[in-house]
């Protein structure tokens, strides 16, 4: 008997699309043979590149056109440079009967694998993370023409999938209402690799990322890092000295305004420059690859804190949610370019029982709920007061640990369930339905 087989495209860095990948690993658990299609560049799960039902087949790169040819020229080009990729990568491996694609981009992922779902009767299914005809506005306005494009494009191919998925009931009644587009929801859950951490998890991991990052480490007494130590009968506790730990999770593009941050920031180191004693020192880390991040950076490093440090790095996947689940405060600068999807990195947070400040956005409500599971701020001014009443008298704020258990019961809630028994219940009757 034929095995069923599902393509799963993601016309970006495969490795920074984790939505796909759960879908992925979902398929493959299932018994379906998978092909994840998409670009590389950053490193896939271990589970999803060694899964003897995973195909992973890597696109090739487009050549920078904008280099050589006016912006919309350009634009073009690079359009049918993905086009013609992708549909022979399509055509050249098994049939698949299933495609599931990620919206955003629509511009020609979609056209691509509908015409392929076509020509091969398969079935069309898009799973909306966003619209990309609103991200497009951010660079480019709503007056230009690609924006008015892109808008069409995305309306027409949509109202061709066999199936629909988005992130929100907001998305979900938008689609309707937009283009008659019928969608399931199926919310962002968190998979098992993001739990809740052991004090020796925590502590071995700031061994292995001192070794790069030294901020991380006591080179000056063994069995220490910077914020746990071994103690001599072997078990790991937390120094009653260590910094705060705020984390915090970034593409590094426009609809994340860096600034807010580096504001609330200043504000802390102000305020612990004056009382060093109420507020602690903190180390800031903030995770992921983007466009804007060398422009960030420099600003940072042109403060020169004295009370804060800062760290940028890329993480493997296994060592991005025992940091999460080693912090003390997670913070999410997201803001929708729709105001109709969720930010995953706030369900990771959680996934790991890690409370949140997250920007305030329409929908926002479906996920954050303000003062019962985590924190919402509308400006810079509310963000600092927050991680300035968090890290107040830190680690023995009294404040600070009854709001932490008060949270942390509702995050336990919220891990009660995980991503593949959510799929299972929402996609999966989808996908098998006659």
């Amino acid at each position: 008997m034929l095995r069923k087989s599902v393509s799963v495209v993601v016309l970006g860095d495969v490795g920074r699309s984790p939505r796909m990948q759960y879908h992925s690993l979902s398929f493959a658990r299932e018994g379906y043979v998978v092909d994840v299609i998409g670009y590389g560049g950053s490193e896939v799960l271990s589970e999803l590149r060694c899964h003897e039902n995973v195909n992973i087949r890597t696109l090739s790169d487009p050549p920078d056109f904008r280099k050589y040819t006016p912006a919309l020229i350009g634009y073009i080009l690079k359009a049918l440079w993905q086009a013609f990729s992708l549909f022979f990568t399509l055509i050249w491996k098994r049939r698949s009967h299933h495609v599931v694609v990620q919206n955003v981009p629509a511009v020609p992922t979609l056209a691509v694998c509908w015409v392929y779902c076509l020509l091969t009767n398969a079935k069309f299914i898009i799973d909306w993370h966003n619209y990309s005809y609103s991200i497009l506005a951010l660079a480019v306005g709503k007056s230009h023409v690609l924006y008015h494009i892109t808008r069409w494009f995305e309306g027409f191919f949509g109202q061709r999938a066999c199936s629909n998925l988005c992130v929100t009931r907001a998305m979900k009644d938008d689609l309707k209402k937009r283009w008659n587009i019928s969608a399931t929801t199926l919310y962002d859950r968190p998979p098992e690799q993001f739990h809740s951490v052991s004090l020796s998890e925590r502590h071995d991991l700031f061994e292995k990322l001192a070794a790069e990052y030294p901020l991380f480490g006591d080179c000056g007494s063994g069995g220490k890092t910077t914020f746990t130590e071994l103690r001599t009968d072997k078990s790991i506790t937390l120094r009653s000295d260590r910094p705060g730990l705020l984390v915090s999770s970034t593409s590094w593009t426009e609809d994340e305004d860096f600034s807010v941050l580096l504001s609330a920031l200043s504000d802390y180191e102000e305020a612990s420059t004056l009382e060093p004693k109420t507020y602690p020192r903190l180390v800031c880390v903030i995770t992921g690859k983007g466009p804007l991040k060398d422009y960030y950076c420099k600003l940072m490093q042109d403060k020169a804190w004295k009370h804060i440090q800062v760290v940028t790095p890329w993480l493997a996947p296994e060592d991005y949610p025992l940091l999460l689940g080693s912090a003390d405060l997670g913070v999410c600068l997201h803001i929708s370019s729709s105001g109709l999807d969720l930010p995953m990195k706030v369900v990771d947070m959680f996934g790991c029982g890690l409370p949140v400040c997250a920007f305030n956005f329409p929908c926002l409500k479906e996920l954050v709920s303000h003062e019962e599971n985590s924190f919402v701020f509308n400006n810079a001014s509310e963000l600092a007061n927050q991680i300035l009443s968090w890290f107040e008298k830190f680690p023995v704020n009294s404040v600070q640990i009854q709001k932490r258990l008060k949270f942390g019961e509702e995050l336990k809630k919220f891990q009660e369930l995980r991503w593949h028994d959510n799929w299972k219940f929402n996609v999966l009757p989808l996908i098998e339905k006659k």
